[in-house]
């Protein structure tokens, strides 16, 4: 083994060289040959995913909340942060005008970006395309709205800060009380509605939301569902993860979907540099 000349003794940066040449011959030993490297299919690696082709792992929490939603309730998916529920809020928005009977129109709002009681009536109101206004205003046109709202509030948890009072909350619940409500709900929260908001009951009124919106827990994803989501990104693409990278994928993420796409990213990434 040679030792390169007038310097402290260590190996060649031509051994170097030829241990990563080994590893990226040994990589691609393992992948079927490709004429070009298809791009990375582990994509948003953050953010919602806002591509019906790219959602994946909720169908049977969309079915229920659409049955929860045509029965007359609104819903809240309770669920950790990080767990995906942004992304299935954008998947009810695309989905209301075809699963809701009637159909509603879809509002999606992100709380995090709403500062206060007078910019939510602003933002909701723009969205909606009426005049800024609220209270009984407020009442009265959305009841003539057709087709009726389907309102999406995301980071619900923003309502409880000092810009916000419990009569911003009860008009919420006014609007949505009822089977022909002029609005439904779907809330997102990463903590139990009752335990949210207790100023309510605090005062001797009713819980904002009690009785209106149905809780759908919104888990991590399971090892089968894991799998078959890898599957389902790598499909009709030569490479493929071994095993023990999907164990360690599995046991790294603790089910968090985005933490699972970041992880499932990095590793698709590595194969592909050893590809050129």
């Amino acid at each position: 083994m040679w030792l390169c000349r007038n310097s402290p003794p260590r190996y060649c940066r031509a051994s170097e060289t030829s241990f990563v040449c080994k590893k990226k011959a040994l990589i691609l030993s393992q992948q079927p040959k490709v004429d070009q490297i298809i791009p990375n299919p582990f994509i948003p690696r953050s953010g919602i995913v806002k591509s019906s082709q790219k959602f994946f792992g909720r169908e049977k929490e969309l079915n229920r909340i659409f049955e929860t939603l045509n029965s007359g309730s609104s819903v809240a998916l309770i669920g950790a942060r990080e767990i995906g529920k942004s992304s299935l809020l954008w998947a009810i928005s695309q989905q209301a005008e075809t699963k809701l009977m009637p159909p509603r129109k879809a509002i999606y709002l992100d709380m995090s970006q709403v500062y206060d009681e007078a910019d939510f009536y602003y933002a909701l109101c723009y969205e909606i395309g009426i005049e800024d206004c609220k209270g009984i205003r407020l009442t009265r046109a959305l009841q003539k709205q057709r087709p009726q709202l389907l309102l999406l509030l995301d980071e619900i948890e923003k309502m409880t800060w000092d810009g916000f009072t419990n009569q911003v909350r009860g008009q919420l619940r006014g609007l949505a009380n009822g089977h022909d409500a002029p609005l439904r709900l779907v809330v997102a929260a990463s903590t139990s509605l009752d335990q949210l908001f207790p100023d309510s009951n605090q005062i001797g009124m009713v819980s904002p939301f009690q009785n209106i919106c149905l809780e759908e827990e919104i888990k991590i994803w399971d090892e089968a569902t894991v799998r078959d989501f890898i599957n389902y990104r790598l499909e009709n693409n030569p490479i493929r993860f071994t095993e023990k990278e999907i164990i360690q994928i599995v046991r790294s993420c603790g089910g968090f979907p985005k933490e699972i796409m970041q992880m499932c990213y990095l590793t698709y990434a590595r194969y592909a540099e050893g590809m050129k």
